[in-house]
């Protein structure tokens, strides 16, 4: 059944190919769907008939010509075809041109720049990586540092994203798959703590990925478990975090020093003027009057993309926010959805691309007094390691 199946559904394709290449003839439009086609039809060593070979034949010869012309994703296609059909030096070709056209990161690995806004989805970046990653795997599969690092990207994305789609989750764990270095085996990474060695026997490891977690009360955490040692069996890469939590007065808090996601908070006090509105920088050493407008601003800095991004802007209990509604909203190419609360403006973020993103809103300040302003934090929900936080400021208001 599966194979008479198969064989109907590639009969259908090369009808429906033979269909467009007749049409070709009276209407001009691109190659996309025939080289999908043509992808696909690699897989299968069925003999076409004359005339549906004449419309495979003509397609494939332009795509030969004109790959240079083509996106990355079609240009693995092209190339993975070309080397089934037996035209290896065509193929050798577009992989070197393709590995000249690479970035190359330490942390993120080896990738490409985003061609045009399509949202196809062969236009995705999940997807995109994972057809490169078949195209080098089966045309240059002795290049395994490269293969290594273009599945490095992938798992990093992972990290701090999700992988969008049930097709673009398939190719990218088949992707991984095809060079097992990077998948995880028995081996797990211990980790000692002072003078506690991870995972022991009662801490349970989850299978495939070897991720555990520990957690001490504060009774428990002593000057010696600031000394912590890694060792990693496996040649693919780890990460995790260690996290110190404890309690501390809002103003004594001094600024993150996380490099992955950067955050600015300045307090402006906005005049009036005749030619218009001028933002003054507040400081501690200054003093705001009861009705006083004023503006916050907080700058956002992120060197990789992110989703479910949560920013919590806490404000100091004079401070009256002239927005009350939640609502979604839209600026600089970002969509987030701000919520005003009593003590704090959220803005949850879904899709954050890497990139400088600025946040302003107003206030007015209500009541005369000496007021902690608290801290701006950010956190990326999918990944909690990155995350960072503003330092903690004081207003005073006359």
């Amino acid at each position: 059944m599966a194979n008479s199946t198969l064989r109907n559904a590639v009969s259908y394709m090369d009808g429906q190919m033979y269909q467009r290449y007749l049409d070709r003839k009276k209407y001009h439009y691109t190659y996309v769907d025939e080289t999908h086609y043509l992808y696909a039809r690699s897989f299968y060593k069925d003999k076409l008939s004359a005339k549906h070979k004449v419309a495979y034949d003509t397609c494939y010869k332009a795509l030969l010509r004109g790959w240079k012309d083509e996106t990355f994703y079609t240009q693995a296609m092209i190339a993975l075809t070309a080397w089934r059909n037996g035209d290896q030096k065509v193929a050798k070709e577009i992989v070197a041109y393709l590995k000249s056209m690479a970035q190359h990161d330490e942390e993120m690995g080896m990738f490409w720049k985003k061609q045009g806004g399509g949202w196809f989805w062969y236009e995705q970046p999940v997807e995109r990586q994972a057809m490169l990653i078949e195209a080098f795997h089966t045309i240059t599969p002795k290049d395994e540092e490269s293969l290594a690092q273009m599945q490095l990207w992938l798992l990093k994305q992972k990290q701090t994203q999700h992988w969008g789609t049930t097709k673009s989750t398939t190719e990218a764990v088949y992707s991984l798959l095809l060079n097992k270095t990077l998948v995880a085996d028995d081996k797990t990474v211990a980790v000692t703590v002072g003078n506690v060695r991870l995972p022991d026997e009662t801490v349970q490891t989850e299978a495939g990925t070897g991720y555990f977690k520990q957690a001490w009360p504060g009774e428990e955490i002593t000057a010696d478990k600031a000394n912590v040692r890694i060792e990693k069996g496996t040649d693919g890469p780890a990460w995790g975090g260690l996290y110190w939590q404890y309690f501390e007065n809002l103003d004594k808090i001094t600024r993150s020093d996380d490099k992955n996601l950067v955050i600015e908070k300045q307090l402006y006090k906005v005049e009036n003027t005749d030619k218009g509105e001028v933002l003054k920088a507040i400081s501690e050493n200054q003093s705001l009057q009861k009705g006083d407008k004023v503006r916050v601003r907080v700058v956002i800095t992120a060197d990789r993309d992110m989703e479910f991004v949560h920013l919590k802007d806490m404000r100091a209990a004079t401070f009256e926010p002239v927005n009350v509604f939640s609502q979604y909203k839209y600026q600089d190419g970002l969509w987030y959805y701000e919520a005003t609360k009593d003590a704090a403006t959220h803005f949850f973020i879904d899709w954050m691309p890497k990139g400088k993103y600025v946040f302003e809103y107003t206030l007015f300040a209500t009541q005369s007094g000496d007021f902690s302003n608290g801290i701006t934090h950010i956190e990326c929900m999918y990944a909690p390691e990155f995350q960072s936080h503003s330092a903690g400021i004081r207003v005073k208001v006359q």
